[in-house]
């Protein structure tokens, strides 16, 4: 986007109608979205139940992908809205699908077993990325995050080679610690504390209330729940049972990370998606740079969407984040439609595409766009 067209958006009028399409999608949510989030969940669930199912018999990737697609929409088509708070006023809901009951206590491992805690996974994600996009803060800025690569001396092969390996391991080494080290800030700044200094090494320590955290709740749990007692269930099955679905869930975290890493990464990331130095000023600057600094995928079906983990409609998920999934397919023709009114871009693409992209992005062979000071 121009310099000159990116001042002369109405950022007003941009705000009135985005405000005004939000209007009308609150007022259309109802059961319908609900039963959708528990299809979709029932989708994930028998990905899970059939991968299991069959890993036990020998180790294979069929096993671990339907696996890991069960634990891919457990995070993205359940825990992402909910968290979200996309079901908490609708009315009749049952409680354990609202923010204030979802993967609370007792219930963490029963909801959504994943690496990351569910508050970590609010704060970082829901605070701090939502409200920061593309600004140094964003904790999910890959230009700013990667600087150490973008800047290394290392050849562009070798570059890539990393950021494909960091692919397979993305959410145990970077995004789960990341989630931690904000909470450990955040806490300091409630309480009016100093900055606690926070190091990669230190993130991994024992001895810092970062480290401490991240291996009592998340690493060890985590852990223990998929790598030792689901496999130990297959015990009466044999021990080459046991040692199988072992395999397949080691293959199973792989395929996750990676189907995680190709549709995330790229959502915010390329030449041609902006990044900020300064804080927005208004609302209508605020829901212009969602737009800018996001990208699609294709969309339209359930089917479709359902691999995508509805992280196909960022554009909209970051224009309203607290509306359940199946609203996005309704406002995304609405949404571009608009963009074309106001002469705003619309980006998607292909995921493999926009993959490719980012990962120029990490490597330094590209840099993101930022609004020019005249």
């Amino acid at each position: 986007m121009s310099l000159n067209s990116y001042q002369s958006v109405d950022r007003e009028q941009l705000a009135k109608d985005i405000s005004q399409i939000h209007k009308q999608a609150l007022a259309d949510i109802g059961p319908a979205d609900f039963e959708h989030l528990k299809r979709m969940e029932q989708w994930g669930k028998i990905c899970s139940l059939i991968g299991y199912a069959t890993a036990w018999i020998f180790p294979n990737p069929i096993s671990a992908l339907l696996i890991s697609q069960g634990s891919f929409s457990r995070w993205t088509a359940v825990g992402h809205p909910i968290v979200h708070k996309a079901f908490d006023k609708m009315r009749d809901t049952d409680k354990n699908y609202t923010s204030k009951k979802f993967a609370k206590g007792w219930r963490r491992f029963l909801d959504w077993p994943d690496w990351m805690t569910p508050a970590g996974w609010h704060h970082e994600h829901d605070l701090l990325h939502h409200y920061n996009l593309g600004e140094e803060t964003d904790p999910n800025n890959a230009q700013h995050n990667m600087e150490w690569l973008r800047q290394s001396t290392l050849p562009m092969w070798q570059r890539y080679a990393i950021v494909a390996f960091f692919s397979g391991i993305w959410k145990i080494i970077y995004y789960t610690p990341r989630t931690h080290k904000e909470l450990v800030l955040n806490a300091a700044r409630l309480q009016g504390k100093p900055r606690p200094e926070t190091t990669r090494i230190g993130a991994w320590s024992l001895f810092t209330p970062q480290g401490k955290a991240l291996w009592l709740e998340s690493v060890l749990p985590y852990t223990a729940y998929r790598f030792v007692l689901l496999p130990l269930l297959f015990l009466p099955l044999g021990s080459f049972a046991v040692v199988s679905v072992l395999i397949n869930s080691l293959l199973a975290e792989i395929f996750t990370n990676m189907h995680s890493f190709l549709v995330m990464i790229p959502n915010h990331a390329g030449d041609d998606v902006m990044m900020f130095d300064e804080k927005s000023h208004s609302k209508g600057e605020f829901y212009l740079r969602q737009i800018l600094g996001s990208v699609n995928y294709p969309t339209g079906s359930n089917f479709n969407d359902f691999f995508y983990g509805w992280l196909n409609y960022q554009i909209e998920h970051h224009l309203w984040p607290d509306l359940p999934l199946s609203q996005y397919q309704k406002l995304q023709p609405q949404v571009k439609a608009l963009c074309e009114k106001h002469n705003i871009p619309y980006c998607q693409e292909s995921v493999f595409k926009r993959m490719l992209k980012a990962a120029d992005i990490m490597v330094g062979k590209t840099s993101m766009l930022k609004p020019a000071v005249v």
